[in-house]
């Protein structure tokens, strides 16, 4: 995520092999314009790309040496984020070796991998560094409460402290996180609500107010930065104001004029946020996706990267364990969808047996030009660069 200019940093061929040795964190390399992509390794997936999966014109930069150097499944497997059972290790330490998945989530409440130093066989399976990602809100939605103490929810936290409090309680947050091994945070969540607190989104929202929402919001994403983890607004284009629980059912928001005036208002300006990433959500908006979940509608995502002028990593809210999308299509499916669309990562809840099952899907979809090549080369180049593989 960070680059750093340093004498006698190395060329571009250079550093993909020091990517793939495994001295990522913060490495940079220089324009790879007119510089030959490094010759095939005795590393599996990492090689030289077909011309077929070459992207004509690709801006020159460290990520795309990188890119360019990886075959079709390595490169989409970087775009995968599958959740994982926190209580076996072993299990998805197997997963990451076996599959190169850009990225995992750890839900629920177990959390023997983020004790004793489980997660670092986790980094070693990857040869490209692998995202670590909860999501961890406060409130209902924490998942280190049992190791490192409680947060309070977002409502309760906008009623009792200042965004100075708060951005300093995201800081703490942020390196508890970091020192157990998670490189990325599913919140703030930046919806905006004035939901009964046990409601889908209830008191997971700072506030009915979208500008108290926003500076509440940002001021939580500074802290959890600070610490070290990266932060991902949620749920675009805004859950806050839906007709139910996209864990259930299919949720319609109000029109898009109104969620301009109100649920989209905390997105506005999001690069005065800094580096974050956004979790586009399961949610149906009149005006905008004509009648199919934003996660998987690219109107949805034109209106992230183009209004409100977002270059950042974007991700799908958990495309397997909820029932607006697994009521209407299978997961390989809805993965393909999801990133055809404009997703860079997709985020879903599976059985490891899902996984390749998704990569061959998706490989399929890539070689046929299904899934456009320069759109999975952008992808992956975000991703990256959002991990401090690379930058862009």
């Amino acid at each position: 995520m960070k680059a750093h200019a340093r004498p006698g940093r190395p060329s571009a061929g250079k550093l993909v092999v020091l990517l793939l040795g495994g001295t990522l964190a913060g490495c940079t390399g220089p324009s790879v314009t007119g510089t030959a992509v490094p010759s095939p390794g005795a590393i599996p997936g990492i090689r030289s790309a077909p011309p077929s999966a070459q992207v004509p014109s690709a801006p020159a930069s460290s990520c795309t040496a990188v890119v360019f150097a990886m075959d079709v499944r390595a490169r989409v497997a970087q775009l995968l984020v599958p959740g994982v059972d926190a209580g076996n290790p072993a299990v998805v330490t197997n997963l990451v070796q076996s599959t190169q998945v850009g990225g995992i989530f750890i839900g629920g409440n177990k959390t023997t991998l983020l004790q004793n130093g489980a997660l670092a066989a986790v980094r070693q399976a990857a040869r490209i560094p692998v995202s670590v990602a909860v999501d961890e809100e406060g409130g209902r939605v924490q998942r280190i409460d049992d190791l490192d103490g409680p947060l309070p929810s977002a409502r309760q936290l906008a009623a009792t402290k200042t965004p100075d409090e708060v951005r300093a309680l995201g800081e703490q947050r942020g390196r508890q996180l970091h020192g157990r091994g998670v490189t990325v945070d599913y919140a703030p969540d930046a919806d905006v609500s004035d939901e009964p607190d046990d409601a889908v989104i209830g008191d997971r929202s700072y506030s009915p107010d979208p500008e108290k929402v926003r500076a509440y919001a940002m001021a939580f994403a500074e802290g959890l930065r600070a610490g070290g983890v990266l932060p991902v607004l949620k749920h675009f284009p805004g859950h806050g104001h839906g007709s139910g629980d996209s864990h259930r059912t299919a949720v319609t928001t109000p029109p898009l004029d109104r969620l301009r005036q109100i649920d989209l208002v905390p997105y506005r300006d999001l690069a005065e946020y800094g580096k974050v990433g956004v979790m586009v959500g399961h949610l149906d908006v009149p005006g905008l996706t004509g009648g199919v979940p934003a996660s998987l509608s690219p109107a949805a995502y034109r209106l992230l990267r183009g209004e409100f002028r977002f270059a950042g990593p974007v991700i799908t809210d958990d495309l397997g364990g909820m029932k607006a999308i697994t009521d209407q299509y299978p997961l390989p499916e809805a993965v393909l969808k999801a990133l055809q669309a404009g997703a860079d990562e997709a985020l879903f809840s599976s059985g490891n047996g899902d996984v390749p099952a998704v990569l061959d899907r998706l490989v399929q979809a890539a070689q046929t030009g299904e899934l456009p090549a320069a759109q999975v080369a952008a992808s992956v180049g975000r991703v990256l660069a959002a991990k401090g593989a690379c930058t862009m």
